[in-house]
């Protein structure tokens, strides 16, 4: 499933071909145009139109319905594949290793440009082409098995932007599985800034909130909501104007229902915990 606003046309004609070039695997592919309507699609490529900007967790939720298979690929319009064998790599990845409930590659700027850190999910950086456990995904490009997706409660569509990779992972975590980087795995994806969103810092602080509400028992929320504050503080107290923006967000967090509530298990608490990564930071 492809998720676009139509305004990247080059882009997207290229990651529909990286997926239709993918061997050894059955392929049923749409575009779900977010307040766009996709035309001059490939064939065999289906198209879906929704009529306004949804956001991004729902466009991506929008599309799961108008696919088929036993697995499903989430890829952003500005991504693609260099790689041929790269589904069935993952489907082989899911199928040998039942407990993985969903895998993140590397993603590599193209050109040989170098890669942002924060493409890489996890606390200890380290060399991009080792692989882990995770606890959020940059959710450009995400592989996973239809029923855990399901199982999980698909992407957090309030969201609209920002974190849904976060509350994904937790609740593949969840229901039991892992949440993995795979970083012999690759994709490719431009270098951009998030910022570039006028919204960023406001629903960054917001989805922050919404996510402990959400997803954390009350000690771990008030204990991830502080950390979260006490970061942003430390990174922008010299500039004002973002903080006033942050704590905006921050404060419609605490005030606005996101609904959706399911909290996380004590005992996955625990699992994450034990792998590294307790959802208190």
């Amino acid at each position: 499933m492809i998720l676009t606003q139509g305004t990247r046309p080059e882009d997207l004609e290229r990651g529909i071909r990286s997926v239709l070039a993918q061997e050894g695997v059955s392929l049923d592919i749409v575009v779900v145009g977010n307040g766009w309507e996709p035309v001059g699609l490939p064939a065999g490529v289906a198209g879906l139109a929704l009529s306004e900007n949804v956001g991004i967790p729902a466009g991506r939720n929008a599309g799961v319905p108008r696919v088929s298979g036993e697995y499903l690929f989430f890829l952003d319009d500005d991504a693609w594949l260099p790689d041929t064998d790269f589904l069935i790599s993952c489907v082989r990845r899911v199928s040998e290793d039942p407990t993985i409930g969903l895998i993140q590659p590397r993603l590599d700027a193209p050109d040989g440009q170098p890669s942002p850190r924060r493409w890489i999910p996890r606390i200890r950086k380290g060399d991009p082409r080792h692989s882990s456990d995770i606890f959020s995904c940059l959710e450009a490009v995400i592989f996973m098995p239809r029923a855990v997706f399901d199982a999980a409660g698909g992407w957090a569509a309030p969201f609209f932007y920002a974190h849904e990779g976060i509350e994904l992972a937790w609740r593949v975590w969840d229901e039991g599985y892992r949440a993995r980087y795979e970083g012999d795995l690759r994709a490719h994806h431009p270098v951009v800034t998030p910022t570039r969103h006028a919204e960023y810092y406001r629903l960054n602080a917001r989805n922050r909130v919404w996510l402990a509400k959400r997803n954390l028992p009350l000690p771990c929320a008030l204990a991830y909501v502080g950390s979260w504050t006490g970061i942003q503080i430390l990174r922008w107290w010299r500039t004002p104007a973002v903080l006033r923006a942050w704590f905006a967000g921050w404060r419609e967090g605490w005030r606005v229902s996101p609904g959706g509530r399911r909290r996380l298990r004590w005992r996955t608490i625990w699992r994450m915990t034990r792998a590294g990564r307790p959802p208190v930071i």
